[in-house]
């Protein structure tokens, strides 16, 4: 008994860690005696029991009045991995008074988190390969908003892990032959999803920051990409990276990289002051150079999903894969 008492109040102080990390992405958490979906554009609802036989899910999330996820909260320091099913449970049980405005895909919830408030694991219905993925922090309800429309514009790429599958040929002018199979073994290891990063190793010289600028390109225009982060560790280097950017002519367009995307230096102060007529950017990043957003309309805050081309051979480390509950 004393055993069960003590990982109760582990679970409810779980419950208290994750109630402030979904309020600080901007959802509303409520009790289902106190649903309101007009509260704002995400709701978190606690303890929603669903349909028979899967039992009560501590979290149905609500986007723009629609159910969406479900999370599954367990204490600090348990294998989310192990809890994976129980989620599952719950992503396909959802109450018939609740599938009528749902966003399902077949019988499921697309979005299905894990968490332990040291920890969030999400899997993506969305994905073409769905599995759990361990997240930094929970999405906002943006951008759970921004996957639902771009799936139903474009379905057979509504992520960018769907969205590289479908990159056009590179265009092979002006680069050299290990430009050319940087940037391809980058893009199949995007692919791919053996690894959760790639690792580009060129001699000094063969033109890393360009090749980095034409691969943030390919995945800002073709790849679904919203954000690229590129980091440096000497204030020089950011000039000279900002300087390649601004100086890329974009294939086939003849524009610069900068008209048709915005590029920013930051410091370890946060974003550099900006004119007043500069449409609002996020801040509190150090340490880097260059921050590459694309010109389509964004939710201020880090929603959508980065990642960087670091210097390709493709040398990924190992990363532990495990069998999808999808």
């Amino acid at each position: 008994m004393a055993d069960d008492n003590a990982r109760l109040q582990a679970e409810q102080r779980a419950r208290v860690l994750i109630d402030a990390q979904l309020s600080a992405a901007g959802w509303v958490v409520q009790d289902l005696s106190d649903l309101n979906l007009f509260a704002g554009p995400g709701i978190a609802v606690r303890e929603r029991i669903m349909a028979a036989g899967h039992g009560r899910a501590d979290y149905l999330l609500y986007v723009d009045k629609r159910a969406c996820g479900v999370i599954e909260a367990k204490p600090v320091g348990t294998t989310l991995s192990g809890v994976e099913w129980q989620s599952a449970t719950y992503a396909t049980g959802l109450p018939e008074g609740a599938r009528k405005r749902a966003v399902l895909l077949g019988e499921r919830l697309p979005f299905v988190f894990e968490a332990s408030g040291s920890e969030t694991h999400l899997t993506n219905g969305f994905d073409p390969d769905p599995r759990a993925r361990q997240v930094f922090a929970f999405p906002q309800p943006a951008t759970l908003a921004r996957t639902i429309r771009t799936a139903a514009d474009t379905p057979d790429a509504p992520t960018w892990r769907a969205a590289v599958h479908h990159l056009p040929p590179l265009e092979r002018g002006g680069l050299r032959p290990a430009q050319i199979e940087a940037v391809d073994g980058v893009e199949r290891s995007l692919r791919e999803q053996r690894f959760d990063r790639s690792l580009v190793q060129m001699a000094t010289g063969a033109g890393k920051t360009f090749t980095a600028v034409t691969l943030a390109h390919r995945l800002l225009k073709f790849g679904g990409f919203h954000r690229v982060l590129f980091l440096v560790d000497r204030n020089n280097l950011g000039d000279q990276t900002k300087r390649e950017f601004q100086n890329y002519a974009v294939p086939g367009d003849g524009r610069r990289f900068t008209e048709l995307y915005p590029v920013d230096k930051l410091t370890a102060a946060g974003w550099r002051a900006r004119p007043a007529s500069s449409s609002p950017r996020s801040s509190g990043c150090t340490r880097c150079c260059a921050d590459v957003r694309s010109r389509t309309p964004t939710t201020p805050g880090w929603t959508g999903t980065s990642r960087r081309p670091r210097s390709a051979s493709t040398t990924p480390p190992r990363c532990r894969r495990r069998p999808s509950t999808w």
